[in-house]
């Protein structure tokens, strides 16, 4: 990941304040502490520049009104953002990748060989070959690779958003192979959890793995708080009581199609884990 260090600090020294006041300007950093020094990092260095300047004059923040308007410039753009959150960016261009070749579920011949178990077609039904047997002749990438499958627009807009915004969070505030990784544990977890509960059928789609990230989020942010991880109230609100809802069997009532919940449940739960050990050593190294 490209990142630049604006800052290195004693562990000692509070930079909840100056934090803060970064937050508010929306400069986009992350704080990592490395031995005996706190390190905050930023994407581009014209932004490390404005950071150090911008510490002289604040190194406890500042009140709403005395930040300094030359710094609410500082946010990069687009590409420079790209660049920042590399990871995420190349994990949503295969997503995007994979809707194309698989025209969002519709061309089969390409849909099977990225779904959790191959199947052919008979008539008007799915016929699904045992899941060993596909990893028998080695298409280990079967256990994961359905995450990237997507069925309509809707499916694939919702999903690429949800990750933008929690995938480059964990990509700057952890770098973009621990995002890389949490993102392949979750959906292997929720995908044996998919097929452990639903048995042989189409799924797919980043949903378990966004529940996954959103609970790392979650349950990190209550053991070590750090401001990358700080959802706002509603947003884990509303993923929750959308969970509950699909739970309900409300959507497949409605005929808005069938819902992967238990890869929902199974993301979540393998997410508040990881966050659980992930929070606990971070408190421990503070």
């Amino acid at each position: 990941m490209s990142r630049i260090e604006a800052l290195r600090r004693p562990l000692q020294e509070d930079l909840s304040g100056f934090v803060a006041l970064l937050r508010r300007l929306q400069v986009p950093h992350r704080v990592s502490e490395e031995r005996d020094a706190q390190v905050l990092w930023v994407p581009v260095e014209p932004l490390a520049a404005q950071v150090r300047e911008l510490y002289l004059r604040y190194p406890q923040g500042a009140m709403e009104a005395e930040v300094p308007t030359p710094a609410r410039a500082a946010r990069p753009g687009l590409v420079a953002q790209l660049r920042a959150s590399w990871m995420t960016s190349a994990l949503l261009l295969l997503t995007l990748l994979v809707a194309a070749v698989t025209l969002l579920g519709d061309n089969f011949a390409t849909l099977r060989w990225l779904t959790f178990q191959d199947f052919h077609i008979q008539g008007e039904y799915l016929y699904f070959q045992p899941w060993l047997t596909s990893l028998e002749a080695g298409q280990w990438w079967r256990l994961v690779s359905p995450m990237f499958i997507h069925f309509g627009v809707l499916h694939l807009a919702m999903n690429a958003m949800w990750y933008w915004e929690l995938g480059r969070r964990i990509e700057f505030r952890q770098g973009g192979f621990a995002l890389l990784g949490l993102s392949l544990v979750f959906g292997l977890l929720s995908n044996l959890a998919q097929f452990w509960f639903g048995g042989p059928s189409l799924f797919g789609g980043l949903s378990g793995v966004l529940y996954g990230l959103l609970g790392y989020c979650w349950i990190f942010q209550l053991l070590a708080p750090t401001p990358a991880y700080q959802l706002p109230r509603g947003v884990l609100v509303m993923m929750l009581i959308w969970l509950l809802v699909c739970l309900s069997g409300v959507i497949d009532t409605l005929g808005f199609g069938a819902i992967a919940n238990a890869a929902h449940v199974g993301g979540l739960a393998a997410g508040c884990a990881a966050g659980l050990v992930g929070g606990a050593l971070a408190r421990l190294r503070r």
